[in-house]
């Protein structure tokens, strides 16, 4: 059986106790399993460095998750 993938929307910044992170917003269908599910964001944790920020479970399956990442800005040293 086919599944599309999760539908990835990716926004700039977030200010949290003064420190900048990325934002990114998956969205996944109910027709994914838990384990499918869990994998994937499992993925995205340790491959693109990405941390739990929020979840949310709509009726009818749908799962929302925010995953953040902290923006590390460097200062010139010239």
């Amino acid at each position: 059986m086919f599944k599309p993938a999760p539908q990835v929307v990716t926004r700039s910044r977030k200010f949290i106790n003064g420190k900048e992170y990325e934002l990114r917003i998956v969205t996944i269908e109910p027709n994914f399993t838990r384990q499918e599910a869990k994998r994937l964001l499992t993925d995205e944790a340790e491959y693109g460095r990405w941390e739990l920020d929020r979840t949310r479970l709509y009726m009818g399956g749908k799962r929302k998750v925010w995953l953040r990442r902290r923006i590390m800005r460097v200062g010139r040293t010239v």
